[in-house]
């Protein structure tokens, strides 16, 4: 126990180590923010359908050789989360027909781009990084951590200033729009908030992975809580603490970042469980 603090405090030394636990600190309190509106109105689907154009906006960004991929990226993903939420109210693709028509083509466009185009003589190390985040987040430079501060905090002000009408349109969409609330407004706004978190969570987890690290800590708090509120606190902490945990981990076991962060949370989910049958 005594080397492994040893060896924790000396890797700390390190800035790399620190931008990537605050990076993932704040990936994860910004994920955990609409994780359970998403479960709570079936959106879920949404997360792997984004994530994967982000997947192909970063191949794009590979062919045309930026050097900072994130902007393009985020760009993208966002217009997509947009036209994702008027495919699906507008024309005869519904729900989960155009996420799956837009997530696995960005994903087939995506990986064909980088094989077509790639400068790279490992396209497979490539494609796996991008897909599981096995080292991004342990390469983060300071642009990155200070971008990720930045689209941290306008994803926090936005939760904070619409918590009521994300709350009403959650839970009654219909009563919200007989009330008067502008529902596509909101929805939109989710959508896009989403599309953000989504790309700084590729840094963390990978394309792949992101909808786990948005998912499971909303799951685990409503084993145990029933209100929206505590339902909210309880998942930012859940999902804090199993990122701090999982990059820790992987650093001291040398396992890959994104899956070492979702195992945890995997693990924290089966220990709710159990504890939420307990209370019943």
């Amino acid at each position: 126990m005594a080397q492994m603090f040893e060896k924790l405090q000396f890797y700390m030394q390190y800035p790399f180590v620190q931008y990537a636990l605050i990076v993932g600190v704040l990936i994860a309190l910004c994920s955990s923010l609409l994780g359970v509106t998403l479960v709570l109105k079936r959106f879920s689907f949404i997360g792997d359908g984004l994530s994967h154009v982000a997947f192909g906006a970063m191949a794009i960004a590979g062919v045309l050789n930026l050097t900072n991929d994130m902007p393009l990226v985020l760009v993208i993903t966002v217009i997509s989360a947009i036209l994702l939420l008027q495919t699906g109210k507008y024309t005869k693709l519904k729900g989960d027909a155009a996420v799956a028509v837009i997530s696995v083509g960005a994903l087939a466009i995506g990986y064909l781009l980088m094989n077509i185009f790639s400068k790279s003589a490992n396209v497979s190390g490539d494609v796996c990084s991008t897909l599981f985040g096995s080292t991004s987040i342990l390469t983060l430079s300071k642009f990155d951590v200070w971008l990720c501060l930045a689209l941290s905090f306008v994803v926090i002000v936005v939760f904070i200033l619409f918590y009521n009408k994300i709350f009403t349109v959650t839970f009654d969409e219909d009563f919200s729009n007989a009330v008067g609330t502008k529902t596509n407004v909101y929805n939109r706004v989710i959508a896009v908030t989403v599309a953000v978190i989504i790309v700084l969570a590729m840094n963390l987890v990978g394309s792949l992975l992101t909808s786990a690290l948005i998912i499971f800590p909303a799951l685990s708090a409503m084993r145990v809580f029933k209100s929206f509120k505590s339902v909210t606190i309880c998942t930012a902490i859940v999902s804090v603490s199993c990122s701090v945990l999982g990059i820790l981990i992987a650093i001291l076991a040398g396992t890959p970042v994104g899956s070492t962060i979702v195992v945890v949370d995997i693990a924290a989910f089966l220990i709710f469980m159990v504890a939420g049958g307990i209370k019943k």
